[in-house]
């Protein structure tokens, strides 16, 4: 008898988790700015160096299971902003027209850079929440996991004009006449399309009803993969610093 007893009471227990948290399921859109910055690690060349961070769009929807009151798993699909920006006199890779005056791979010119590239992420996270109290609308979460990145586009946007150089101290000219930079170049091509990294946000939500909620995200990713599929212009990592703005329903 205590062996049936044991076993109706797991069933029960099973019956009763599964009615508690059938409806623990929420999904949610969120919409924000992505901070993106190109890093260089330890491969430091003239080319791949020097980034400044950017700013974009970051958007997304998700979807959530509630295994506790307290720990939920989620799986998302967002739009993320990545590149960099260089806004100053700078290295590039020696244009073939002057290939015969200059035998080092770079020159330079004082123009505008921008790295503008584009993923889709797809993040599994581990989400983990706390009530401020048991009866208040207010809840702090914090969410970490792995994401698999799908490139969407890249183009290396460069403007300005600027007389070029063969050296870093601007002492030795190689045009009289400053020369126009203007010019959008897709570098999807010269990109892996695949990429693996981190992602993680901390944010604050208000539950408007038991099934309505606002929430606030502020948060990273980090992408473990070097984007170039060459090494003539170096290697780079992406990673942007993340804010946004939701809404989630709770079935």
């Amino acid at each position: 008898m205590k062996k049936y007893a044991v076993q109706l009471t797991l069933v029960v227990l099973v019956l009763l988790c599964s009615n508690i948290y059938a409806q623990k399921i929420t999904i949610g859109a969120k919409g924000g700015f992505s901070i993106p910055n190109l890093t260089a690690g330890s491969s430091q060349n003239p080319l791949n160096s020097g980034y400044s961070s950017r700013l974009g769009a970051d958007y997304g929807i998700y979807g959530e299971y509630h295994l506790s009151g307290l720990f939920s798993l989620s799986l998302g699909i967002e739009y993320s902003s990545q590149g960099g920006i260089k806004d100053k006199f700078q290295a590039f890779s020696t244009p073939p027209a002057m290939a015969a005056l200059v035998t080092a791979p770079y020159v330079y010119a004082d123009f505008k850079s921008e790295a503008k590239i584009n993923y889709l992420l797809v993040p599994v996270l581990a989400r983990f929440s706390w009530n401020f109290n048991k009866s208040g609308p207010v809840k702090l979460y914090a969410a970490v996991g792995p994401f698999a990145g799908f490139l969407l586009n890249a183009h290396q946007v460069t403007s300005g004009s600027s007389i070029i150089y063969m050296d870093e101290t601007k002492t030795i000219p190689l045009t009289t006449e400053p020369q126009s930079f203007d010019n959008n170049n897709d570098i999807k091509s010269d990109l892996y399309t695949f990429n693996l990294g981190v992602d993680g946000f901390v944010g604050i939500s208000y539950s408007l009803t038991p099934k309505h909620a606002l929430f606030i995200e502020v948060g990273g990713n980090y992408g473990f993969l070097s984007i170039q599929k060459g090494t003539v212009n170096g290697k780079n990592f992406t990673g942007a610093g993340v804010a946004t703005l939701g809404y989630a329903y709770s079935f």
